[in-house]
């Protein structure tokens, strides 16, 4: 048997898990940073996204009046129009 170390087997295999614990917490933290970091990047894309469909909502009723009142334009020139024919 060749060791490596002077230290005792049992000291070596403690800190190798205290090492691999501490790495492993080193990695979780980091990960939960960059977490943190995604929710606050989706947070203000939400909010930039409510306003949005705010004004997509607004588009959407100013898009339909216009519609109603072109199609009011168009019955009432419809209307004229046949009115004027039977007339004649």
């Amino acid at each position: 048997m060749f060791r490596q170390s002077i230290a005792p087997a049992g000291q070596q295999r403690k800190s190798t898990a205290s090492d691999l614990k501490a790495r492993q917490l080193s990695h979780l933290n980091s990960q939960i940073a960059q977490l943190q970091a995604n929710m606050s990047d989706m947070d203000n894309l939400l909010r930039v996204t409510v306003v949005q469909a705010e004004y997509i909502r607004k588009l959407g009723v100013l898009h339909s009046a216009l519609f109603m009142a072109s199609h009011k334009v168009f019955e009432e020139e419809a209307m004229n129009s046949q009115e004027y024919e039977e007339e004649e």
